[in-house]
């Protein structure tokens, strides 16, 4: 049986025994015969290393790793380029100095790796060097393979003022590319953010991001068809809705693909866990969120413009683009006007990432996650049963173990849309199907709940920004639950009436729609 590739970045590695592998190789063809600058953003863990590595034994024309793929009878295997493979992938980097050593060591495996010395001094200049001299010696145009290219800079994004040295670092390495262009044959930059080509790019005007492009949208995941063929026998007897429900839904502008991390270790251990998520907690997306007293429910359904979407930087970081960018949400649809402005709706991608990402900022509001734990069992007992005291109790408990110190750091508890947010993320990280700021013709609800025979439209307010029995006053005069009779559930009203002062459930009322 064939080895699941679990971890394995080395395409020698992945050919070189038998391994499940999704066929990749037919856009190196694609790439190569369509220009000469390339750059592609995705999230971690998402097969950009691999891909890279695929490139580099393309271009050093080792056809017997080819064997059975698209590329070998595709590709012009007599001719073989000299390649420069640089990657900011390992460790962690926490200093200018970290980088320097890191940039000299990297610079040392260039020299030994192609038998040359070094003249100058500087970093970039030794970078020209290393491409000057290496395409002479070889008599061909050197290829250039950069991953990981952000790494240095998304290690220390927390702190402003250093991540800004080191993007200046970086930009002074990657200018090299631009005035050494009569010596290159193919460039292919790769990283999990898109910084703008100012930043760090400068110069670099012919850099074509595929990001974005159609054709390029399922180079990295895996398409349910290639799923299907490649992992077969894996998928004998598993439920292939839920797998596509836990792990699939990734896209840029293309079809939807699949998490190859996610899945991979889906196959190795036949449980549904958040393997991609807990491989890199979202710290510094958490801390933006809470600072900036982000709406949680509204990640549900974003709509932005192309500005947005586009990139990013550290002196002007959007959470909506870094939350795209590192893979927490991605794009549902896009339209286009007369004029070609593009608008983009933003969803999570699937139920590990919803789920995980909301337990997480639950996490940020508590001390006892073990009481949290055991609160979102209960709470889906509750909903459950339709024990709607149950339900009052557990968010009670809930407001009264945040820390009064939390308070006053975020000075949250007069908004509405914090207790919302709170609401919503427990229900999300309990997986259940919810829809937030859902349009009747009469208004918007805070906030749908949906479970089997089950409908619940919750109403938020503040009772000192509003009057007491305000909340179920607005669902019935409003008539929400309109939107909703004819589905065949049960339908209820939810109010909940919240104190400021006392930073906690008021009033909690329900009342079933005959």
């Amino acid at each position: 049986m064939k080895k699941l590739p679990v971890g394995i970045q080395s395409f020698e590695a992945m050919r070189s025994e038998p391994h499940y592998y999704v066929d990749k190789t037919r856009f190196v063809k694609t790439l190569m015969d369509s220009g000469k600058y390339y750059f592609l953003s995705r999230p971690r863990r998402f097969g950009k290393s691999l891909f890279v590595d695929t490139l580099r034994q393309a271009f050093l024309a080792k056809k017997e790793y080819f064997q059975g793929l698209y590329l070998e009878h595709n590709w012009d295997w007599s001719t073989s380029y000299p390649v420069i493979h640089i990657s900011f992938g390992s460790g962690v980097l926490h200093s200018l100095e970290e980088l320097a050593v890191k940039m000299e060591s990297i610079l040392m495996d260039i020299r030994n790796e192609h038998g040359i010395d070094y003249e100058k001094l500087s970093v970039n200049d030794r970078f020209m060097e290393a491409i000057v001299k290496i395409a002479r010696k070889y008599g061909q145009k050197v290829v250039v393979l950069i991953d990981e290219y952000d790494k240095p800079i998304l290690d220390n994004i927390a702190n402003k003022s250093l991540a800004i040295e080191i993007r200046e670092k970086l930009k002074n390495l990657y200018s090299v590319l631009k005035d050494a262009d009569v010596h290159l044959k193919f460039v292919f930059i790769t990283g999990v953010s898109k910084f703008s080509k100012v930043s760090l790019f400068s110069g670099l005007n012919n850099l074509q991001d595929m990001t974005m492009n159609p054709a390029c949208a399922t180079l990295c995941g895996y398409t349910q068809k290639e799923l299907e063929m490649v992992f077969a026998d894996q998928l004998e007897g598993l439920d292939k809705d839920r797998i596509r429900q836990w792990y699939n839904g990734y896209a840029w502008l293309g079809e939807r693909v699949y998490n190859p991390f996610d899945i991979l270790l889906y196959f190795s251990e036949r449980q549904f866990r958040s393997f991609w998520f807990e491989t890199g907690t979202p710290r510094f997306l958490i801390t933006l969120l809470m600072e900036r007293h982000y709406s949680i429910p509204s990640i549900e359904q974003l709509y932005l413009g192309e500005e947005l979407i586009d990139s990013f930087d550290v002196d002007r970081i959007r959470v909506e683009t870094l939350l795209f960018q590192a893979g927490y949400l991605t794009i549902e649809r896009m339209d286009e006007d007369m004029v070609g402005r593009r608008t983009y709706q933003l969803a999570y991608p699937n139920m590990e990432v919803k789920s995980s990402l909301n337990r997480w900022i639950l996490n940020e509001l508590v001390e006892d996650v073990v009481a949290k734990s055991a609160n979102e069992t209960s709470l889906i007992r509750a909903i459950q049963t339709k024990s709607f005291n149950d339900l009052r109790d557990i968010f009670h408990r809930f407001f009264a173990s945040i820390p009064h110190d939390w308070y006053r750091k975020n000075e949250l508890s007069g908004y509405e849309g914090y207790y919302a947010s709170i609401f919503y993320c427990y229900f999300a990280a309990c997986g259940f199907e919810i829809r937030t700021e859902d349009a009747t013709n009469h208004g918007r609800m805070d906030l749908s709940l949906f479970y089997d025979a089950i409908c619940c439209i919750f109403e938020f307010k503040v009772l000192e920004n509003s009057k007491e029995g305000s909340a179920m006053a607005q669902l019935k005069d409003r008539k929400y639950h309109e939107k909703y009779q004819g589905s065949g559930r049960e339908i209820y009203l939810v109010a909940v009436e919240f104190s400021k002062k006392d930073r906690n459930i008021e009033n909690f009322e329900v009342e079933k729609v005959s």
